[in-house]
């Protein structure tokens, strides 16, 4: 019988994944094969197979044949949720809405792989792919087609770890924001998560007594993530002073580079940094 890997003329690069790929990503899972692996041996981008795998079991629980179940029945409700006739929302910038929707579902599935639950991934990736980096609950829910309570449940989820904050519009309407200081605030929030474990560690210290295993065990974790927090917060600082591009809010709701950060600027302030 021949191996799965094997078998010719069923990828088919850029479109749907296929029943057949499914089950070769299935055959790369049980072999412990990486994603970027099974990407390669199938042509396609990393991106793909990691979203494909993250929304339909994880590396652990995925079976081809419920997999490509799963997706023509999210295709079979998308036709018949969208209205006869009905086309994407035109993009700015000329983009094409179908890869804006696509990679809005790659961003998606990067935030799960690093922590996030699924709707709190699907908010922040939805918030990032917005010009305006803000949009009220009703357009989140709107846009995610979802209820307004997964809305607010997930916000506050991502508000707890600094990835969005919330302001006021002239209309006093409340919006989610995601802006660039959001990733300074959580660099140094997990630096001090990391101070905590340090303070802790060294009392243990104390208490099972200077140079004893156990004591030398805490002690090296504390020595280890005080550098690694001291080095964080002097990134972070580093990072928000020198390599953002600054965006501004131009009259029609979209958002665009600022002339007053240039890529000169840029890359004269890393030259001083390093030096």
């Amino acid at each position: 019988m021949e191996h799965p890997w094997g078998m010719k003329g069923v990828v088919m690069p850029g479109g749907r994944l296929t029943q057949q790929e499914r089950q070769q990503i299935a055959v790369g899972l049980a072999d412990s094969l990486p994603y970027a692996e099974i990407a390669r041996r199938l042509d396609r981008p990393t991106s793909t197979i990691t979203r494909e795998v993250m929304r339909n079991g994880g590396p652990t629980g995925y079976r081809a044949d419920l997999a490509h179940r799963a997706t023509q029945q999210r295709t079979h409700r998308r036709t018949q949720a969208a209205p006869r006739g009905s086309q994407a929302p035109p993009q700015p910038y000329g983009r094409d809405a179908e890869a804006v929707h696509e990679y809005e579902e790659t961003l998606t599935t990067v935030f799960m792989t690093s922590g996030l639950p699924k709707m709190m991934a699907r908010v922040l990736g939805c918030l990032y792919t917005t010009d305006t980096g803000s949009l009220t609950a009703s357009e989140l829910a709107q846009r995610l087609q979802v209820s307004p309570a997964s809305v607010s449940k997930a916000i506050t989820f991502l508000e707890s770890l600094d990835l969005v904050r919330r302001k006021r519009d002239e209309r006093r309407r409340e919006r989610y924001v995601v802006d660039d200081d959001l990733w300074y605030q959580s660099m140094i929030r997990s630096a001090r998560a990391n101070d905590q474990v340090v303070e802790a560690a060294r009392q243990g210290v104390a208490i099972l007594g200077p140079g004893t295993p156990a004591a030398t065990r805490l002690e090296n974790v504390a020595r280890f993530l005080d550098f690694v927090s001291e080095s964080i917060t002097r990134a972070a600082e580093q990072g928000r002073e020198v390599l953002y591009t600054r965006t501004e809010t131009t009259s029609d709701g979209t958002a665009e580079p600022s002339s007053d950060h240039g890529p000169t600027a840029v890359s004269m302030a890393a030259e001083d940094s390093i030096s």
